[in-house]
């Protein structure tokens, strides 16, 4: 078992910055996300803590031990890549084994531990097939059997579930968490999808041009973003933004959103001492969004319904405040048509407002 610990790790490719003074450590055991978009850094992140990459600038440590000069097969961490890496004229069990052949492991303990492995990741049965007879999930198990069996320090997962199927996905990501949590091995995992992120991660690096921009749970990530970046990656649907100015009048401080004016009097002192102007963006998530068919609050606003996406056991309004849209969410049950008005109310205790110039989260 082992920590890692990167500090400043930057990586150029010519005049690109692919990896820009990144910093972030990983407890022992722990389940980390690398979350980003593609091209964000995430895979060079990984990659130079692998050795694959050899870094420009920084330190790397692994079960504190500086890994920096190391090259790939000292450094005691296994990678699983996004294609497999298979090799086609082995059969599953021999393809589980060549790590430890490799290592010269003897024979009775290889048959031991490629059955131990096979048994954990259910592909017992498969031991005798080519990769070519396999379904895509089944080669992605024993592609993390290869990298299970040789029992490193670390696991390092490179978008390990892009090439399978949406519900393979949603099955194969409850079991790389049971299977981590049974290993308890400190394992880091690149991916684009921020669900899958919140799902499996203990906890989530959000990476964007080769920087971290926020490092924390997925809860904290979600309720208490840092930025603007941050606020419209993570969530499904994403959060809505209202470009707005900030406004004083009769006593009472507005967001100007053009449509109508969202009364913010309580977070008055906080904007107008952390704003660098009073140009700045309201945001709120569809599933903060109340919607009904009478108006019940004075501050409720009227909307137009012009999509609506089903769905179970919820479906998403598309909704037209004047020029602006939104999204918001309601039971499937919710009954509604299109170019209907309704009224929706946003939840007070949910709204994020944002520094339009710095892309600051001032609340």
């Amino acid at each position: 078992m082992a920590d890692v610990r990167v500090e400043s790790l930057t990586k150029r490719f010519g005049k690109v910055v692919a990896v820009d003074h990144v910093s972030f450590e990983v407890k022992d055991g722990e389940f980390v996300c690398l979350l980003g978009p593609s091209g964000c850094g995430k895979t060079t992140t990984l990659r130079c803590i692998a050795g694959l990459e050899t870094h420009d600038e920084g330190n790397i440590y692994i079960g504190g031990v500086l890994v920096n000069d190391l090259p790939p097969k000292e450094r005691d961490v296994a990678m699983v890549f996004q294609s497999y890496a298979l090799y086609p004229n082995k059969t599953v069990y021999e393809n589980l084994a060549f790590p430890l052949k490799a290592r010269n492991v003897p024979e009775s303990e290889i048959n031991r531990r490629v059955r131990e492995v096979a048994e954990i990741l259910h592909i017992t049965s498969l031991l005798d097939r080519f990769p070519s007879q396999l379904s895509g999930g089944e080669r992605q198990r024993v592609a993390m059997g290869r990298a299970i069996i040789r029992k490193p320090k670390v696991y390092l997962l490179d978008e390990p579930l892009t090439n399978l199927d949406a519900k393979l996905r949603v099955h194969m990501r409850a079991e790389l968490r049971r299977m981590q949590e049974k290993l308890g091995t400190t394992t880091i995992y690149a991916t684009p999808d921020e669900l899958e992120a919140r799902i499996i991660a203990d906890r989530i690096a959000v990476m964007d041009r080769g920087k971290i921009l926020q490092y924390d749970r997925p809860d904290v990530l979600y309720d208490h973003p840092k930025n603007l970046f941050v606020a419209g990656f993570i969530g499904t649907p994403s959060m809505n933004f209202m470009d707005c100015t900030f406004v004083e009048m009769g006593g009472k401080a507005f967001l100007d959103v053009g449509e109508f004016l969202y009364d913010v009097s309580e977070f008055r002192e906080l904007i107008k001492e952390q704003s660098t102007s009073s140009e700045l963006i309201l945001g709120i998530r569809p599933e903060h969004i109340s919607i009904s068919k009478e108006k019940n609050k004075e501050d409720d606003i009227q909307a137009e319904v012009y999509v609506i996406e089903p769905g179970r056991p919820e479906k998403i309004l598309h909704l037209r405040v004047g020029e602006k849209k939104l999204k918001a969410v309601v039971p499937f049950t919710f009954s509604c048509i299109l170019g209907e008005k309704l009224w929706m109310n946003f939840d007070r205790n949910k709204i994020h407002i944002i520094d339009k110039k710095t892309g600051k989260v001032i609340v």
